[in-house]
């Protein structure tokens, strides 16, 4: 794998009107479950604010857990991690999230039980944990919008805060649709979503080419306004899309594959991370592949190895 990319564009904490603000994180915590029965702590809003919390940023995460078993490892986890859990609820009725995740070949399915712990979001709880915090951007996916309660505290939240937004799409059957997906990265300033997902927001044929994907991204920032569309594509790197035009990056080669859980996630929180440091769009891609390569080298979507993130930590000059 190539090294994390250094240079001197860095300037720490200069991201256009974000310096000294908190990523505030909204969205569902669960343990995925693996078939040897392994539990790790996962749910793409706790695995982004957990790599920003270990690259150095303060997120917030609003969240619901149970009042379980899994509820306290997430606690006893999160602590451990020295993240705050002021944000974390507690549902006294519904359990923690859980997912069964099957592996074919390293990629990830994934089975999500219903009226989980998140499910049940309350805004004005939400709300309440953000007296004092002044947001930099508010962070959710689509997941989070699949059940009335936490649906509502979501909007409620987009509204209150008046942060922009960054919508993480993660189209998981049966639970989406494009109508609702649609609204949510209506007015959002940035989204982030897999090529699969592009076909099916758009309706376009499956291509292989990055030439159509990038038409399509057009299409859909330009409706929906949104500043910048990053598009993944597995093993053939990323793009964004960005007003009239598109910059894409490719993957480090020799990537040791344990499995993808979490690639995506780890790619958005560098992406978080680059734009509250001020980094620019080429190197922020660069960047995001190569920590989205190191993730897939682990089991589940994060990790407790500090080691990882002390060193870009160190080549990135992240303070």
């Amino acid at each position: 794998m190539r090294e994390p990319t250094t240079g001197d564009d860095i300037s720490p904490g200069s991201g256009p009107g974000l310096s000294g603000r908190r990523p505030v994180i909204v969205g569902e915590v669960l343990f995925d479950i693996f078939p040897d029965g392994t539990k790790v702590l996962g749910g793409a809003p706790l695995n982004v604010a957990w790599h920003l919390h270990a690259l150095g940023l303060e997120p917030l995460l609003l969240s619901r857990i149970g009042d379980d078993e899994l509820g306290g490892a997430v606690l006893d986890s999160l602590d451990s991690w020295g993240m705050d859990c002021s944000g974390l609820q507690i549902d006294p009725d519904a359990p923690t999230g859980r997912v069964a995740v099957e592996l074919d070949g390293g990629s990830p399915t994934f089975d999500i039980v219903a009226d989980q712990a998140y499910d049940r979001l309350d805004g004005d709880a939400a709300s309440n944990a953000l007296v004092g915090c002044r947001p930099a951007l508010l962070y959710h996916g689509s997941l989070i919008a699949r059940d009335n309660p936490a649906d509502r505290a979501l909007r409620s939240l987009r509204g209150k805060t008046g942060a922009p937004i960054f919508v993480d799409v993660n189209l998981r059957d049966p639970w989406w649709s494009v109508k609702t997906v649609r609204s949510l990265i209506r007015g959002a300033r940035w989204v982030k979503l897999n090529d699969s997902e592009l076909e099916q927001l758009t309706g376009r044929e499956p291509v292989a080419e990055a030439a159509g994907s990038e038409l399509a991204a057009a299409e859909l920032a330009r409706r929906h306004g949104i500043d910048e569309l990053v598009v993944t594509r597995g093993d053939q790197g990323a793009f964004v899309w960005i007003g009239d035009r598109s910059v894409a990056g490719r993957p480090p080669g020799e990537i040791e594959v344990i499995d993808t859980v979490g690639a995506g996630d780890a790619f958005s929180a560098v992406w978080i991370t680059g734009l509250l440091r001020g980094w620019d769009t080429t190197t922020t891609l660069t960047r995001a592949l190569d920590f989205a390569a190191l993730i897939c080298g682990v089991r589940g979507a994060t990790t407790e190895d500090r080691r990882i993130y002390d060193h870009c930590r160190n080549v990135w000059r992240l303070a």
